[in-house]
């Protein structure tokens, strides 16, 4: 009795730690648009996490998440042996927590799935044996390293480009700006709350039909335009200004829109990849108290509730290292180019949800941000900084799994 108190306490510790590293990573990948075109402050851009993605995490976070994540281990094999997954759901969470915590601290945005994906893989084939690991399931995520950054900053490319001509270049930009973004304010809204309908709802049980769920986000998205259209026609030109730089009541209208994505992106963030500390946080929790493996495990609010409180507090105090790698770093942003990159990338996540694209959030984003870079020119964009974050996103799914099994030994070694 007393070592299953043990094990969920631990385990709340572990979640939390996981929690705040996806806060101090993933979460400043989907704000650093917002703050490096400076559409937020730092300040209002945490108020915005706070709000959405504990909101995203506690309402759509998942009733139900797999007791595995992603079906990486055979659970079958640890039928007779529940405490050897205990063991190993510890060392994940403890691992990828880690690991988050120094690419946070040096401003590498990496993935928060392909750490716990790569510490469940590590404990899998040392605690249990290789033939657990489902390698399949590894090839496909390996896949997407690929396939996320390519679709997204092939799109980000397009969505900026038609800023560039129906706007930027034209006679009277601001003009032009006032008709067309409540159309992109529009196709923001409606793209983000598909992803929220498509991959949050149905974790609360409620399961919308799929023409059901295009009407419910064209409706919403409708009356975010109209909203967003009454804010964009009370700017009024500041002609001192623009003056001194040329689009400067332009990016402001732009900066309407950027407030608009921001909160999508997070309640969508928050309600997928929260998923990612409290699935094995789940799993401990569910062995523990009955001491058996089940296919599901059902999760109590205070679990979605440490979550989405973990991922606030991280991005609160570490989130500013990544934001600066991303929002600033890789390519000058504006609100019309943060913009284009956070519509890009809330494209690819409702295109994999359809699809069954593995996915990552991190790598989708950078990509969107790279190909608005590209929209002007391979110059704009600062290689070595990209050199760096693409060797972080290899070195990621290996050092999940060397930590892990070194935790895994530790915990197998000193747990009742």
């Amino acid at each position: 009795m007393e070592a299953q108190y043990i094990y969920i306490g631990l385990a709340a510790a572990f979640g939390l730690f996981m929690a705040w590293g996806i806060g101090a990573n993933d979460v400043a990948n989907a704000m650093a648009t917002s703050v490096g075109s400076k559409a937020l402050t730092i300040k209002q851009a945490i108020l915005v996490a706070a709000i959405f993605e504990f909101a995203g995490a506690v309402l759509a976070g998942g009733e139900v998440t797999s007791t595995i994540r992603k079906g990486i281990v055979d659970a079958d094999l640890l039928s007779d042996t529940p405490e050897l997954l205990v063991y190993g759901m510890l060392a994940a969470l403890l691992a990828a927590g880690t690991w988050l915590l120094i690419a946070s601290r040096n401003g590498w945005p990496v993935s928060t799935t392909h750490s716990i994906v790569g510490a469940i893989v590590g404990f899998a084939a040392v605690g249990i044996g290789v033939d657990a690991v489902q390698w399949g399931k590894v090839g496909t995520i390996v896949l997407s390293w690929v396939v996320s950054p390519v679709t997204s900053g092939f799109i980000a490319y397009l969505i900026y480009r038609s800023v560039q001509k129906l706007i930027l270049s034209q006679e009277d930009p601001l003009s032009k700006a006032k008709r067309y973004v409540p159309v992109y304010i529009f196709l923001a809204a409606f793209t983000i709350t598909l992803v929220t309908i498509l991959k949050g709802l149905k974790h609360v049980g409620l399961t919308i039909s799929l023409r059901d769920s295009y009407i419910l986000a064209i409706v919403i998205a409708s009356g975010i335009a109209m909203v967003g259209a009454f804010f964009i026609r009370r700017i009024e030109p500041d002609k001192k200004a623009d003056k001194d730089q040329h689009f400067y009541t332009v990016e402001r209208v732009f900066g309407v829109l950027m407030v608009v994505t921001a909160c999508g992106m997070a309640f969508a963030h928050g309600s997928n990849d929260v998923a990612n500390a409290i699935g094995p946080l789940a799993a401990v929790v569910s062995i523990a108290s009955t001491g058996t493996i089940a296919a599901k495990s059902s999760l109590p609010i205070w679990v979605l509730a440490l979550g989405g409180g973990g991922i606030v507090v991280g991005l609160a105090t570490f989130g500013r290292h990544v934001i600066a790698t991303v929002g600033k770093k890789i390519t000058q942003l504006t609100p019309s180019r943060g913009f284009a990159a956070e519509l890009a990338a809330a494209t690819t996540i409702v295109i994999a949800s359809g699809t069954g694209m593995p996915i990552s959030t991190t790598h989708t984003l950078v990509g969107a941000v790279l190909g608005v870079g590209l929209a002007r020119g391979i110059e704009a964009i600062d290689m070595r900084v990209v050199a760096r974050i693409l060797v972080s996103w290899v070195v990621t799914i290996p050092a999940g799994a060397f930590l892990a099994i070194m935790f895994f030994f530790v915990f197998r070694a000193v747990l009742p």
